[in-house]
């Protein structure tokens, strides 16, 4: 297959004028959005549900190049904090999950520190930093369940090679308050519970519901193609797909789940180990 659009302009760095009305703009469209919404909006937290429907972690220090490990462990601060707000949220039929809508904004007001965020395709101290990763974490959970997936954001750079990269290039979801959320529908009849904890080595997440589950989901990688960009660049494309069973492993479908595109922020002609590709694609 070949993407009939994988051609990506050149990133454009506006002025900080514009950047922040453009904040202020979508900001307030998005407290519009809540304020519509608001009665649909998953809130509760109680204990455990009965079942266990997908389980999934990931390490919380990692070593980044050029980062302050610093920033690591202040992330792991800002998780703690905000886990606190998650753990235990049920999401009834019919209603909707919003990453940002049951956190609130980071602050330090809150107790929130500088972690490391992205900006333009580069890391910058910023308060509240790190909590992409307890979003990546949700958004992996969700695809492996009948939730439906209404909002999703993606990085638009790609800034790291796949060194033991358990995951597909483009699995995961990034946030950025208030305007870049994660938003998850349950159109089942059935409860679920997201159930998220900091250990002490991982970000450990289990998707619960009332109701066993009727199938099981693989995630895959499609048509994944690296591209040199007319302006010097290079661009990275795939899709995800995912595989549905029954609980006796007939395979009874397979679904697109999406679509990515981003700049690459390193050489894709790097020599990577035998550990760079653990997940089968």
């Amino acid at each position: 297959m070949s993407y009939t659009n994988y051609n990506i302009e050149k990133p454009k760095y506006r002025s900080k004028l514009r950047s922040t009305c453009g904040h202020i703009y979508y900001k307030l469209l998005r407290r519009f959005v809540w304020l519509m919404m608001d009665a649909q909006f998953a809130q509760k937290i109680q204990d455990h549900l009965p079942h266990l429907h997908y389980s999934h972690k990931t390490i919380l220090l990692r070593k980044l190049k050029d980062v302050d490990m610093v920033y690591q462990y202040n992330k792991i601060v800002n998780l703690k904090i905000a886990v606190k707000k998650i753990n235990g949220v049920v999401i009834k039929p019919g209603e909707v999950f919003s990453y940002w809508k049951v956190i609130g904004k980071p602050s330090k007001r809150k107790r929130y520190i500088e972690g490391m965020v992205l900006n333009n395709g580069a890391f910058k101290p910023g308060i509240g930093g790190g909590l992409c990763q307890m979003s990546n974490l949700i958004y992996w959970l969700v695809i492996h369940s009948p939730l439906t997936v209404i909002e999703r954001h993606r990085h638009g750079y790609d800034l790291f090679p796949d060194s033991n990269r358990t995951q597909p290039f483009g699995s995961g979801a990034t946030c950025f308050y208030p305007h870049g959320d994660l938003m998850v529908r349950n159109d089942t009849n059935s409860d679920f519970q997201l159930v998220i904890n900091v250990g002490e080595e991982y970000l450990e997440g289990d998707l619960r519901s009332s109701d066993a589950a009727e199938c099981y989901y693989e995630i895959r990688e499609k048509h994944h193609e690296m591209r040199n960009q007319f302006w010097g660049g290079y661009s990275r494309h795939n899709q995800i797909y995912r595989d549905v069973f029954s609980m006796d492993g007939e395979l009874l479908r397979d679904e697109f789940v999406v679509e990515n595109h981003a700049i690459m922020m390193y050489s894709p002609f790097l020599a990577q180990s035998n550990e760079s590709s653990k997940f089968d694609k």
